[in-house]
């Protein structure tokens, strides 16, 4: 189990998916909700489809003083699943850990052919998004399936968030988000 106490979590994406973007709407729903929290993203070359990192801590009972990369995160999100060949996604997760995996293959796939042994969520973030929103952009997608396994945050309190980021789209956000959370597989 998780501890809720200060949770840490890292997003693995490429530039243009979201990554650095979901973290700052779950910090924004955490926050709203009276929690403390905060998100940065860490850049390589900044490139689209280049890899990215962004971070998200949340703590429900003081404030945050720790602004350092994350290095043992108790949750780790896979926006692209072409990053598990080309980065160690799980380095430094917790021992009771959890990675959440944007993808069409089962979890004893995953966990055969990445060695993965940690708790393990997947969702099939891009065919959500390309079915919604009508593109292979993934963010909006993996927050619901974060929150389905996690619940770090109510999925209502994503709303107010969504709605200031994407305007006229965040009710096709909002929906994308909610079907990912309904499909969310989580294997122990």
């Amino acid at each position: 189990m998780i501890d809720t106490t200060l949770i840490e979590i890292r997003w693995h994406g490429r530039g243009g998916q979201g990554a650095v973007t979901s973290a700052e709407l779950l910090a924004k729903a955490a926050i709203n909700e009276g929690k403390y929290a905060h998100a940065f993203p860490s850049f390589g070359p900044e490139r689209r489809g280049a890899p990215v990192l962004a971070f998200v801590r949340i703590s429900s009972q003081q404030s945050i003083k720790i602004r350092a990369e994350i290095t043992q995160p108790d949750i780790v999100v896979v926006l692209d699943p072409g990053l598990l060949r080309i980065v160690n996604v799980t380095s430094g997760l917790k021992t009771n850990g959890m990675v959440i995996i944007n993808t069409k293959k089962q979890a004893e796939q995953l966990r055969q052919e990445f060695n993965i042994n940690h708790l393990l969520v997947t969702i099939d973030a891009t065919s959500i998004a390309r079915q919604i929103l009508g593109v292979p952009i993934t963010n909006t997608t993996m927050v619901g399936a974060l929150i389905r396994a996690t619940g770090v945050v109510k999925l209502e309190s994503l709303f107010d968030p969504l709605s200031h980021r994407f305007g006229h789209l965040a009710e096709r956000n909002i929906d994308a988000m909610k079907k990912a959370y309904q499909e969310t597989v989580v294997k122990e």
